[in-house]
């Protein structure tokens, strides 16, 4: 009984997997990394693609790939190298890891294995497996949003897709999916009909490949696949940093005081928790689920806890923080009026 359950279940991806991959060759999005079998070129692509569309990216990964054109020019940059080709796309913790690995990476070459590769910096479950089965058609599932979305659809599976638990419920769709057919383009085409068709908002399910099988269509819980993820309580921060710029320098410390951007130095300053937000404040800035209310301090000349000096030239390459650059802006506005005031 088990074996004949068994049988089923593998006829029934690859009829699936059969649909969907040749939904794929019909026609699909000419995106530049979709040329390449190089892993190096397709880890900087799946990075780059994290929180960003792939429209977005692609001028940043032609621009990337053309300053560093393979991992040992892109091991031998320097951080602020990497940030000036990072700026403009964001989280900014992927250019410091991307570097970080590069160094451990050029040592050996990449791994053609998931689990190997998902030891060093900055790969995680998913990007890790995108590497390895784009780059070395190693059969595992690629789990993204887009996958999640429909994959809880097809299969109408209402779970914690955020949790580990739930995560292993899809991955393992995805895995069978994708270990049920020799196509090396199932997860491409898996995250290609997640992109184009099935959509969040408006899914074009009469153009989907999967419409007579898709058990949320039949349901009509469409709407409601996947679960909505639930929104982590914001945290309200007062924030009052001290901005010291002497001869065109300023000041900064390592960050042992302020829970954002933990691995990078920090104007001098504290932090306060709120439960409500200040009457006062020069800005807000929000990152992730801290929403910060900046209150610029007094200004100084000097400061005892400074580490650093960073050449204000430089200082956005050094530092490419929209926060940084808004407390700057600021602390200068506020310099140029204390300035009329005494004259």
């Amino acid at each position: 009984m088990e074996k004949r359950i068994k049988n089923k279940a593998t006829s029934s991806f690859s009829h699936l997997a059969k649909k969907l991959v040749s939904w794929y060759a019909k026609g699909h999005r000419d995106l530049p990394w979709r040329h390449t079998k190089d892993p190096y070129a397709i880890w900087i692509s799946e990075i780059m693609l994290q929180q960003t569309t792939s429209q977005a990216v692609i001028p940043f990964y032609e621009r990337f790939l053309k300053r560093f054109p393979h991992l040992k020019k892109l091991s031998q940059a320097s951080q602020e190298d990497v940030y000036e080709l990072w700026a403009g796309l964001g989280y900014y913790s992927r250019a410091r890891n991307i570097l970080k690995a590069a160094k451990e990476l050029v040592k050996t070459s990449f791994p053609q294995s998931w689990e190997e590769l998902i030891q060093y910096p900055g790969f995680g479950p998913y990007t890790a497996r995108a590497v390895t089965s784009f780059a070395f058609n190693e059969p595992v599932g690629v789990v993204d949003g887009n996958v999640v979305r429909v994959l809880s659809r097809l299969f109408d599976v209402s779970c914690d897709w955020w949790t580990t638990k739930g995560r292993n419920v899809l991955q393992n769709f995805a895995d069978q999916l994708v270990q049920s057919t020799q196509d090396s383009h199932a997860n491409q085409a898996l995250m290609e009909l997640g992109a184009t068709i099935c959509t969040p908002k408006t899914p074009t399910c009469a153009l989907c490949p999967w419409s007579a099988d898709c058990l949320a269509l039949q349901n009509k819980t469409i709407t409601q696949r996947p679960r909505p993820k639930p929104r982590p309580t914001p945290t309200l921060l007062l924030w009052k940093p001290e901005v010291v710029i002497a001869k065109n320098k300023i000041a900064m410390v390592e960050n042992n005081y302020a829970p954002f951007l933990r691995k990078d130095k920090i104007f001098p300053g504290k932090i306060t928790e709120l439960q409500k937000p200040p009457k006062q404040f020069d800005f807000k800035h929000t990152i992730t689920r801290f929403h910060i209310y900046t209150q610029l301090a007094p200004i100084k000349k000097s400061t005892k806890s400074v580490e650093t000096w960073v050449d204000l030239t430089e200082f956005s390459k050094v530092f490419p923080y929209s926060l940084y650059k808004k407390t700057i802006e600021h602390h200068q506005e506020k310099s140029a009026r204390t300035s009329q005031v005494s004259h």
